[in-house]
């Protein structure tokens, strides 16, 4: 699957399953995420680095208007109870490292980025994931034994 494919699936399951569903409110990964949520009527937040309107993606219940440029991605790390990371942009990057960094927050890779150090090991708690299904399973798992 392409990543705004995976995306829109775990839009879908993660809506399904009652979840609200926090991004960034703008395209690709974002966007795919947020159609894949409100396709069954779920509550998705977009939380935009902007105070433009008329860069939102469609889909979205609410939206947050930060004009925070990238730091808007510490208050998605921060008000989330698990990140699922999809795809690959600097963004995504940013919001694995906040998400490391904050330490308490379950972090799933589906695709997405893998830190390695100097010799190789994987650093930071993402657990790495094949599929949708196991991204939201892993994530609401981690959230329910939290």
């Amino acid at each position: 699957m392409t990543e705004a494919a995976n995306a829109r699936h775990v839009g879908r399951l993660l809506a399904e399953a009652g979840a609200t569903v926090l991004c960034g409110g703008g395209p690709g990964v974002m966007a795919a995420v947020a159609a894949g949520a409100s396709d069954v009527g779920g509550l998705v937040i977009g939380v935009r680095p902007d105070t433009d309107r008329s860069m939102i993606c469609a889909g979205l219940s609410a939206v947050l208007y930060t004009g925070m440029g990238e730091a808007r991605n510490a208050i998605l790390v921060s008000s989330a109870d698990a990140v699922i990371i999809i795809g690959g942009s600097w963004g995504t990057l940013s919001e694995l490292a906040l998400s490391n960094r904050r330490g308490d927050v379950p972090v799933v890779s589906l695709g997405g980025w893998k830190v390695v150090d100097a010799e190789g090991r994987a650093v930071g708690g993402a657990s790495e994931v094949e599929s949708p299904e196991a991204a939201v399973a892993v994530a609401l798992t981690a959230v329910r034994e939290r």
